[in-house]
């Protein structure tokens, strides 16, 4: 039986791992950068409207707008 350069001194088996774990390894971790980055742009779209209408809120309170453009804008947010 003769073995080959590689498989004699263990390099088939690294190959192995850094072809196909270390590709595994960045596969899940671009999976879950893409799960947080989704979950976190979420989060600041609501923030977002939030401050928009606090400051609708305060525009309206200022007297700088009516109630009908006040009630369109804020339906216009939601």
């Amino acid at each position: 039986m003769t073995y080959g350069l590689y498989n004699g001194l263990g390099f088939g088996n690294m190959m192995g791992f850094w072809g196909g774990g270390i590709m595994m390894i960045i596969f899940w971790g671009i999976i879950i950068y893409f799960i947080v980055w989704l979950v976190r742009s979420n989060k600041t779209s609501e923030v977002d409207n939030k401050k928009a209408l606090d400051i609708l809120k305060e525009r309206y309170a200022r007297g700088e707008i009516e109630k009908k453009e006040f009630e369109e804008k804020k339906k216009d947010l939601n």
